[in-house]
């Protein structure tokens, strides 16, 4: 009986071993590691690493994902805080339940690099004999300047005001960008080596230096001029541009705004005035000709300045200012919607009496254009090239000028101008090495994915450079592997206080809460070393050494086992070529 039961549970051992049972010979399709482009990054205006940096900081690495991000964007303080973060549209975890507050992880970021006192690394750079000059110390000029050092220029940015930052410095109120943001960033760029000249203007004929001094010019004076409205009393001294109002307020200088103030446009500038209005003691009422859903502003601008006592009313164009003692008579005609254009209500005056509003002042914020006619870029031409961001001319025997920021960009926004001053830099780079004929070729190599954003690092052979331009879509996030998380909301000043000053009204998040938010990050197309791809593994075929995982292709039978089961697509898998 002893011997029977023995027999029926006889296991049979092999002395010698399988690898010679090469099962990789079955395969008909072939696994492979591939890295690829996430939806955010590739929205992102500025081309920031958004996986990486999101990854980053799940890790604990405040630094590295501080300089990931500096290596595309020089100013991420300020983006952190004005940004208006069109990445999270992108986002594959919106598909989930809540987009990465990656605004408020920069900001994050932004924060610790101060509170710490963190230094970019040093890059080897290599230097270059051509020096460039740039006519405008805003985002875009101060960016161009950046990464031209990067590429191993030497610049000198010229300032026509005290101080450069342009729209960072003088045309954003203190509760969005405190002054002390915009300077952490700038001192990146100072030791750079990058020279800054202030209270210089510039005029057309520095471009037509003959002297040598530079090798090419980058007008980036932005559109610091407001536009009027055209309508009959509005040189009375009681008509206020937008910009200028918001300059005086950053200069300390004396504002009176008691009473009412009629504030004329639906962009971030009038929103601006009005919650400024608010600020100094006086009461805001903001008229538009559209509808308040076709408002330029920022939704989370506008529903702030409503939580503010801010008034807003739609359908209202301005026809006539009269004066009437020490206030005017803002005379307002009706509108009405006869269409859609561009997303946008088109609107036309419904032929009825005007009505009259009495205010203590008008301040118009309908939009904004260059200084000086020189500053636009030319027409088209065989010697002009109008890139995405940006505008090359290069004419004969003159030197190279590129137009950028604000005179370029369709969309006015600082990250779209710290766009344009990478592509300006990136299209000068270009000319200097290869020529004119071969800029946009260059510059679309640099692209990230489809969008419209170029990289730095993909342009000098950064690592990145290695991915893949397919962008992950939602559909291939395994998301087994996530729970249901809420994003978080930052803590904000009581409207009762954001009322009385112009203290910042985001306030600081913990390094908990930011790693914890982070840790939401689907990371998409970017390989986080889960080891998924091991642990499931039938045939033990991936190998890891270090932090870098590989496939033994002699025992992969091509199942696709470690493919589905990559939470972040960050693998492939294809047809075998020899088969």
């Amino acid at each position: 009986m002893t011997a029977e039961i023995k027999n029926r549970f006889l296991i049979p051992l092999s002395w010698i071993t399988t690898e010679g049972n090469k099962t990789g010979s079955w395969r008909f399709l072939r696994p492979r590691f591939e890295n690829k482009t996430a939806p955010c990054s590739a929205g992102c205006p500025a081309g920031e690493d958004i996986p990486l940096i999101e990854m980053l900081i799940a890790q604990g690495e405040f630094k590295e994902a501080w300089e990931t991000i500096l290596t595309e964007n020089p100013f991420p303080a300020v983006c952190g805080r004005v940004c208006f973060h069109p990445c999270e549209g992108f986002c594959n975890r919106g598909s989930y339940d809540e987009p990465i507050a990656i605004h408020t992880m920069e900001r994050f970021l932004a924060d610790t690099a101060s509170r710490y006192d963190f230094r970019a690394s040093a890059t080897d750079t290599p230097s270059h004999k051509e020096r460039i000059a740039i006519a405008g110390g805003g985002p875009s000029g101060l960016s161009a300047a950046w990464f031209l050092s990067r590429l191993g220029y030497q610049c000198d940015v010229y300032e026509a005001s005290p101080e450069v930052g342009g729209v960072l410095r003088w045309g954003i109120p203190a509760y969005r960008l405190p002054k002390d943001a915009f300077l952490q960033d700038l001192r990146h760029l100072e030791e750079k080596g990058v020279g800054i000249v202030t209270n210089k203007r510039i005029d057309e004929d520095f471009l037509k230096d003959k002297d040598d001094a530079y090798s090419a010019f980058i007008v980036a004076c932005g559109h610091g001029k407001g536009q009027k409205m055209g309508i009959p009393g509005e040189d009375n001294p009681l008509v206020i541009e937008g910009l200028d109002f918001l300059k005086n307020i950053r200069e300390e200088k004396s504002v009176g705004c008691e009473g009412t103030t009629a504030v004329i446009g639906g962009g971030n500038t009038a929103i601006d005035v009005a919650r400024s209005v608010i600020r100094l003691g006086g009461k805001a009422v903001i008229y538009y000709r559209r509808r308040r859903g076709d408002m330029p502003a920022f939704d989370e601008e506008i529903r702030m300045a409503l939580e503010e006592g801010v008034e807003i009313f739609e359908l209202l164009s301005p026809a006539e200012i009269r004066r009437d003692n020490n206030q005017l008579l803002l005379s307002l005609q009706k509108m009405v919607v006869s269409g859609e254009e561009s997303g946008r209500a088109r609107v036309v005056p419904d032929g009825k009496k005007q009505e009259t509003v009495r205010v203590d002042r008008v301040i118009r914020a309908i939009g904004a254009k260059p200084q000086e006619a020189w500053m636009n870029p030319p027409d088209n031409g065989a010697d002009v090239q109008r890139l995405s961001h940006s505008c090359l001319v290069y004419k004969k025997g003159q030197k190279p000028v590129v137009y950028a920021g604000d005179l370029t960009n369709e969309t006015k926004s600082v990250t779209h101008a710290i766009a344009s001053g990478k592509q300006a830099a990136i299209a000068l780079d270009v000319l200097f090495r290869e020529g004119f004929a071969a800029v946009p070729k260059k510059l679309d190599l640099c692209r990230i994915g489809n969008g419209q954003a170029h990289s730095i690092e993909i342009y000098t052979g950064g690592r990145r450079k290695e991915r893949s331009s397919h962008i992950v879509e939602f559909s291939e996030v395994n998301t087994d592997y996530f729970t249901f998380t809420p994003r978080i909301r930052p803590p904000l000043l009581l409207v009762e206080e954001r009322r009385r000053s112009f203290n910042e009204i985001t306030l600081k998040i913990s390094a908990g809460i930011a790693i914890e938010e982070a840790g939401r990050c689907f990371n998409c197309g970017l390989c986080n070393g889960c080891d998924n791809c091991r642990l499931f593994c039938p045939d033990l075929a991936v190998i890891k050494n270090g932090e870098i995982r590989t496939i033994n292709y002699d025992y992969c039978k091509g199942c696709g086992i470690c493919v589905v089961e990559c939470p972040r697509n960050a693998m492939s898998l294809e047809e075998e070529e020899n088969t």
